[in-house]
């Protein structure tokens, strides 16, 4: 085998509460993480030499050493003495900068096929743990599903997620927003209401759909919102047309809302796309990365 094929799938946040900072920066927090089956496509192929190529579709991620994937790629060949060049190609179908772990998830992806790729029988906990020298969402993002992530993100317990029947209404309209800056302005002694998670488990083990989507909280929303009250307006549209509850994923920008009926998603979306191209219906996913050869 000297190429392989990867779906490399974004996450919403049914929560996200902020708990304190550590003294290295990294924020400690509490938050439900939920695969969505919107995804990249990225092919891997060997290269005689030992560079690390990467193209794309998109013009809004850099193609260097600046990109996950490169790092992820150099870590691995790095850490294991593999001594060979790759091409990668990334088809990015998830919006960039929008809080839903692009970038994270292209390089969980990497992780698990150069795993294949390179036969080197890593475990998946073992993955994890090298993918959270590179950032603190790529754990989550190798295993996929639904998770409790504590910690910096890391500590990851799977739990009950969304039924397949709950269509997700997703909508990042066009602008960046920078995670680093939206968690600077967060003081976790500040925050006066925080999502109850425990709620929320029980609400998706029981598939108490309506109950969850009302009670869904991201305290980061108010920080972003503020800045980019477009949100706020994206938010109100899909509670309008029938959506159970709607919240901002991440850092922002992107807002998803949860539907019972799908014919009523579709119909949201055909509103929110006359201004927002970045408009899409799905539904939950069990897996963050899917390995195609």
């Amino acid at each position: 085998m000297n190429s392989i094929k990867l779906k490399s799938r974004a996450k919403i946040n049914l929560s996200i509460d902020v708990l304190g900072k550590r003294q290295d920066g990294y924020h400690l927090v509490e938050m439900i993480m939920q695969t969505i089956d919107l995804y990249d496509l990225i092919e891997v192929k060997e290269r005689q030499d030992k560079e690390i190529i990467i193209k794309s579709n998109s013009n809004e991620i850099p193609l260097d050493f600046n990109n996950l994937v490169y790092k992820a790629v150099d870590l691995m060949k790095n850490t294991f003495n593999v001594d060979k060049g790759l091409d990668i190609y990334i088809q990015k179908n998830i919006p960039v900068a929008a809080g839903m772990a692009g970038g994270s998830s292209n390089a969980a992806a990497i992780l698990v096929g150069l795993n294949k790729l390179w036969n080197l029988n890593l475990t998946e906990g073992h993955l994890e743990e090298i993918g959270l020298k590179l950032g603190a969402d790529i754990p989550f993002c190798i295993g996929g599903g639904t998770a409790l992530a504590e910690g910096i993100g890391e500590k990851l317990t799977s739990i009950e997620g969304l039924s397949r029947d709950v269509s997700i209404l997703v909508c990042k309209p066009d602008l960046f927003v920078s995670t680093k800056e939206v968690y600077e302005c967060i003081d976790s002694k500040e925050i006066n209401k925080r999502p109850n998670n425990k709620l929320l488990i029980e609400c998706l083990k029981n598939n108490q759909t309506k109950k969850l989507a009302e009670n869904m909280f991201n305290v980061l929303e108010e920080v972003t919102v503020n800045k980019y009250p477009v949100i706020q307006r994206i938010k109100d549209t899909m509670i309008n047309n029938k959506a159970l509850g709607a919240m901002m994923s991440g850092s922002g920008p992107t807002v998803f809302g949860l539907y019972e009926n799908r014919e009523d998603a579709i119909r949201c979306k055909s509103i929110l796309e006359k201004q927002f191209k970045q408009t899409f219906v799905v539904v939950c996913e069990e897996k963050g990365v899917e390995v195609n050869g």
